[in-house]
């Protein structure tokens, strides 16, 4: 009898140990395959991308190779884009006029009149006009009543006194320059302290005003400062 049951009890022993052994055969293999196809989708996304990429690429040089038979059908001459030009910037004239008088409101008049004036373009071939490009003096701008000279020589007080001053700073500096034609100047009606007879230019807007063309080819700017002791006027080409 014990011979019996200890034969029944090996071959549950065996049973037991070869179930065990043949799950985990199962199981190795199930992961064995998992790993194995994750592998292969990882492959087919890669392949994919790269079929997309050069599908992408393939696609951008036909819009990019139709666009340049197109402009040649057209006549149109392909052509690389350019950098944008720079323009040169050289000071070809400058001239400055010392203040004498300092009358507060025509120096505050001086000041205004250059802040309008500085940074003006002049085109080629265009007439410069300085009432046009200043305007009008008026208390809006801020503008006082400071020493003006009426049409007789008499010595009042009026709007914008002062301004001549930097007219006259101007016409000195575009004399220096031969390719800048002075068109229109009037002298003053009396000597004024700032400059020598017969290089002042006078303005009144609405009738009398400095004008000029440039015949330079190139375009010009015009700077324009004042301080307590002087006016400067900078001619600059912008070439």
């Amino acid at each position: 009898l014990l011979v019996i049951i200890g034969i029944a009890l090996g071959i549950g022993a065996y049973l037991i140990v070869f179930s065990f052994g043949r799950k985990s055969d199962e199981q190795s293999n199930y992961e064995a395959t998992k790993t194995e196809a994750n592998v292969n989708n990882t492959e087919v996304q890669k392949t994919n991308q790269v079929a997309n990429n050069e599908q992408t690429e393939n696609t951008e040089n036909e819009r990019s190779d139709t666009q340049v038979e197109n402009e040649k059908e057209n006549g149109e001459q392909v052509q690389p884009e350019q950098p944008a030009h720079v323009p040169v910037e050289t000071e070809i004239s400058s001239f400055s006029t010392k203040i004498v008088t300092k009358d507060a409101s025509r120096q505050k008049n001086i000041g205004i009149t250059c802040n309008s004036l500085n940074e003006t373009i002049v085109e080629p071939g265009e007439t410069f006009s300085f009432c046009n490009t200043v305007g009008q003096a008026t208390t809006a701008k801020g503008y006082e009543k400071a020493d003006i000279f009426d049409a007789n020589g008499n010595k009042k007080k009026g709007l914008g006194g002062g301004n001549c001053q930097v007219s006259s700073t101007l016409y000195n500096a575009v004399l220096n320059v031969p390719s800048l034609k002075v068109t229109e100047r009037h002298p003053h009606s009396n000597k004024v302290p700032y400059i020598q007879s017969g290089k002042d230019a006078a303005v009144a807007y609405g009738s009398y005003d400095f004008k000029f063309v440039n015949n330079s080819g190139y375009r010009i700017k015009i700077l324009a400062t004042a301080s307590e002791v002087d006016v400067l006027i900078r001619i600059i080409s912008l070439a």
